[in-house]
């Protein structure tokens, strides 16, 4: 039997310019109750202070005024607890955002849902946040593209506070290429919008989607999708004069080159390209590298090491 989400897909797939305008009948209550319940028990609780396992046990209780709301454009997402978490090797802290259990389950449910959609539309060189395209992936795509590509130039990126840079009003635009439905619309601008709880201290949130939030990666993937997949894809390869690639994981993103030349062009047009977005590169973690084995074969013609 084909189940509604697939019958999505295979809409999304085949007309790639539609805006679905009704969406929210697809967040039923087994469908928050199964995301419920694939959040870790150990989950530490947003600021309402309720665990996975009491609000499991209250479900009964809080899931149709929830739906209700959702339907009506009236939920109003709880506040996003601020918590620090080390970064690997490194002394700075890396903000995080907890939100409350019920809300993490609702997030994830259209979550779900939308990304039955862009998954039809996100490009290859898109990695993170997308089952079955983790990290791993997104090596061994990069592995292959350096060993068996006209690589001699790469360009490691960084987006700097990415999470906390994305502009609003870009990604409901964005979200709107696609989504028509004005309950999901009106949901994420809600949390979008929802305030961060800080040492007791309530702050707004007026740009930025706080990373951990289980809608934020998808969030954060359309965006990008839009800001730099389709934009390398489309305007900036076809002018190039050599071979270049991108793999991208989540807001840490690599291209490669054949050439110097587009190389050095590709960097300065992406500057241009990222503040019209609201969006920077992060000087320190951003270099362009001779690398590949076409550049290795080169070298002792220019007198470099290869070594």
């Amino acid at each position: 039997m084909i189940t509604g989400l697939e019958r999505i897909a295979a809409k999304a797939r085949s007309e790639p310019k539609l805006r679905f305008t009704s969406l929210a009948h697809h967040i039923t209550e087994a469908r928050v109750w199964e995301s419920l319940c694939h959040i870790p028990t150990n989950s530490a609780p947003g600021c309402d202070g309720k665990t996975v396992a009491e609000e499991q046990e209250a479900f009964g209780d809080w899931i149709e005024p929830m739906l209700r709301s959702v339907h009506r454009k009236c939920y109003r997402p709880p506040p996003i607890r601020r918590v620090y978490i080390p970064k690997p090797g490194k002394q700075e802290k890396r903000p995080l955002g907890v939100p409350c259990v019920a809300d993490r389950a609702l997030q994830r449910s259209v979550a779900e849902v939308l990304a039955t959609i862009y998954e039809q539309d996100f490009l290859p060189c898109s990695f993170g946040g997308r089952r079955g395209l983790g990290a791993h992936n997104a090596l061994g795509t990069l592995n292959e593209v350096i060993a068996g590509k006209k690589v001699s130039w790469v360009l490691e990126a960084d987006l700097k506070n990415f999470f906390g840079s994305i502009d609003h009003g870009w990604l409901l635009r964005f979200v709107e290429h696609r989504v028509g439905d004005p309950r999901v619309i009106s949901l994420i601008r809600r949390w979008l919008k929802a305030g961060v709880l800080e040492d007791n201290v309530m702050h707004p949130n007026d740009e930025g989607t706080p990373q951990g939030s289980s809608i934020s990666v998808l969030l954060s993937n359309v965006y990008l999708h839009y800001v730099l997949d389709l934009w390398f894809e489309r305007v900036v390869k076809p002018r190039l004069r050599g071979e270049a690639y991108l793999v991208r994981y989540i807001d840490d993103f690599v291209i490669c080159f054949q050439y110097r030349t587009d190389a050095i062009r590709v960097q300065h047009a992406l500057h241009r390209r990222l503040a019209k977005f609201a969006l920077a590169l992060e000087p320190n973690k951003t270099t362009l590298v001779e690398f590949g084995r076409f550049a290795q074969r080169y070298a002792p013609k220019r007198g470099e090491e290869t070594s």
